[in-house]
């Protein structure tokens, strides 16, 4: 693949393997780069100086040798987790409730972070002694997954699993058996989940939705405005992201755009240092149905991006061997911008949502039907993908594809052809007789319809933006969260409620029973962890909340006064409650049971080579 711009050219070598590989020649250097056909992610690299363009050159690369280990057993081992269980959940409770504290993080570049999310601090904090870091790295697991699963709820996952740990670990010290505490443990989160989903509420009412982004936003009502609003425009499933915005204040904008649930295909697409993630301005976007696997097919197409300087993304039903090899090494040696992601949806579904996504984009000025068989139906072998033009790509104006999903706005396609895409999808709906059809093609009209919602995050400076943005990400996820699975009193009122359901286990021996009493004294500590940052008595707050009648009966600690936790919006959602404790007793109930340790022994470093002697006779 030759480009304009660029000196060498691409040369396949073997290099005592099957698979191929791709050089780059660059002056008098010899960089090779080993990339498997079906994986891209592992990559070998060496470098000559000097190379000799020679058929009988030698090529030495030098094997690492494993690091020895070290292991440490029992009550020695658990007590060096929890200390570091103990130091990360400390650094992440402090954050927890209206009153909580904020936390500055050191970073390596730029200046320091300033923020109150939980998952951040946890994911800042590495510990020096390699035991304690084990436990510290086992917890921080857990607030990743729970940020993955319901957005937010982190630092309440934290509090609960350092709490299952301590208890679980204190017992198995006395002699229980860890695989009952295990169960008895399990069967009570079992019972309180079933619980948390009886008490929950739908959300119904735009100021409902309002309230949980106000306190997943710290009681910042201006951000829980903004994005019920934001809702309001684009319906429930709406998207709606979060950029940051040029003046002081926050700002709503609704733009046309899609988002579906792929990301990049290969990390090394990633091009910026602000998170894992691949952003194009004035993009070009290639669509296929089928498989691409041959270098043949996408260097048209390449060289077409490349000779107009513009980024490419390629959105096909896979991207594989050579084909990916080839991206992958363009985008790391030569600096071209591309990415390549999996089509959303399977079979008739993916079709239509690459028709919809083409006409969105528009790539041609032909009628719609020609712009559906040229830019996407290549199977029907009207274009095929080496033979595409420039005007049978599609447009963006900006692209965002993380490893999740990936972001289109502003496409270039006609309104016209995009207005007649949304009837024909009307009139489909009103034929199908099959709800599951019905939905898929619900959600591609509120794509093709409704458009994204963008807040533009406001501030005085880069460290306010970012501390901001933290929160109202957080607000946003909870929001979408309460509206799958429903509200819950917040301020950790809800887990006590819980509390009496417990007594209705019947354990089948005394371990089990010591491992609901573990479940029982953890769905405190997110109400006393609370209290305690607010600075009240944290016990007497939770025992007043349990004598109560009131199910919605709670401590109110930004006011500091008792009050309805639902009349007066202080709400969770039931499935940022539910995914806390879930994730949290499962990973610190096994951390229990732990018997051994295994770290690495630091590397014993080879003593320098000392300077030789200097000549005789050479003394002043």
């Amino acid at each position: 693949v030759k480009f304009p711009e660029i000196s060498g050219n691409f040369r396949a070598l073997n290099l005592r393997t099957h698979r191929p590989s791709h050089v780059i020649l660059l002056g008098d250097k010899l960089r090779i780069l080993l990339l498997s056909s079906f994986n891209c992610s592992k990559m070998l690299r060496a470098s000559i100086s000097g190379f000799q363009r020679s058929r009988h050159t030698a090529l030495r690369i030098a094997v690492r040798a494993y690091a020895a280990k070290d292991l440490r057993f029992g009550a020695e081992a658990r007590a060096s987790m929890l200390t570091g269980v103990d130091l990360l959940a400390d650094a992440v409770a402090v954050t927890m409730g209206p009153k909580g504290r904020n936390v500055i993080i050191e970073q390596s570049w730029g200046s320091p972070k300033i923020t109150k999310d939980g998952v951040t601090v946890a994911k800042a904090i590495e510990l020096k002694e390699k035991w304690q870091n084990v436990g510290a790295r086992l917890v921080q697991d857990v607030a990743n997954k729970t940020n993955e699963q319901a957005g937010d709820g982190t630092t309440c996952a934290t509090v609960l699993a350092r709490a299952i740990a301590r208890e679980g670990f204190d017992n198995i010290s006395k002699g229980a058996n860890p695989i009952e505490i295990r169960r008895g443990v399990m069967m009570a989160v079992d019972r309180v989940v079933k619980t948390l989903k009886e008490i929950s509420k739908p959300v119904t009412t735009p100021e409902e939705i309002a309230q949980v982004a106000t306190i997943s936003a710290n009681g910042d009502s201006s951000i829980g405005g903004l994005i019920s609003d934001a809702l309001k425009k684009v319906g429930k499933e709406g998207v709606i992201t979060v950029k940051d915005g040029k003046t002081l204040n926050d700002e709503l904008e609704v733009i046309e755009g899609m988002k579906f649930d792929r990301g990049y295909i290969s990390p090394y697409f990633i091009n910026t240092n602000k998170g894992a993630k691949c952003e194009f301005q004035n993009c070009l976007v290639l669509f296929s149905e089928k498989k691409i696997s041959s270098v043949q097919e996408i260097v048209p197409v390449l060289e077409m991006a490349n000779q107009n300087r513009r980024p490419l993304l390629i959105i096909a039903e896979d991207v594989d061997g050579e084909a990916l090899t080839t991206l992958v090494l363009n985008r790391l040696k030569v600096g071209l911008q591309v990415c390549a992601v999996k089509a959303p949806g399977f079979g008739d579904n993916r079709k239509n949502t690459l028709h919809d996504m083409a006409i969105a984009t528009g790539g041609t000025a032909c009628p719609i039907c020609d712009l559906l068989e040229r830019v996407v139906a290549d199977e029907a072998n009207l274009v095929k993908i080496e033979d595409i033009q420039l005007h049978d790509l599609g447009e963006v104006e900006e692209v965002c594809v993380t490893k999740d999903d990936t972001l289109l706005l502003r496409g270039k396609g006609r309104k016209e052809d995009v207005d007649r895409r949304i009837a024909a999808i009307k009139d489909e709906i009103e034929m199908s007789n099959s709800d599951y059809e019905k939905e898929k093609m619900q959600e591609r009209l509120s794509k093709l319809s409704n458009g994204v919602a963008v807040i533009k995050v406001g501030g005085s400076s880069e460290v306010e933006v970012n501390e901001k943005k933290d929160r109202v990400n957080d607000a946003m996820n909870a929001t979408k969260a309460a509206i799958e699975e429903g509200i819950v009193p917040g301020g950790g009122v809800a887990l006590l409620r819980c509390l009496n359901v417990l007594d209705q286990l019947k354990p089948t021996n005394d371990d089990q029973k010591r491992g609901i009493e573990i479940v029982r004294k953890a769905i405190r500590q997110p109400c006393m962890t609370i209290a305690k940052n607010a600075g009240v008595d944290s016990a007497q707050v939770v025992e007043k909340v349990l004598v109560s009648s009131q199910n919605n009966f709670g401590y109110d600690a930004l006011r500091g006064e008792y009050v309805d936790m639902m009349e007066t919006g202080i709400i969770d959602p039931t499935k940022v409650i539910r995914t806390a404790l879930q994730d949290a007793a499962g990973v610190a109930s096994l951390l229990s049971t732990a018997e051994c340790v295994i770290t690495e022994l630091p590397k014993e470093e080879k003593m320098p080579m000392g300077a030789p002697g200097g000549m005789g006779g050479m003394d002043y």
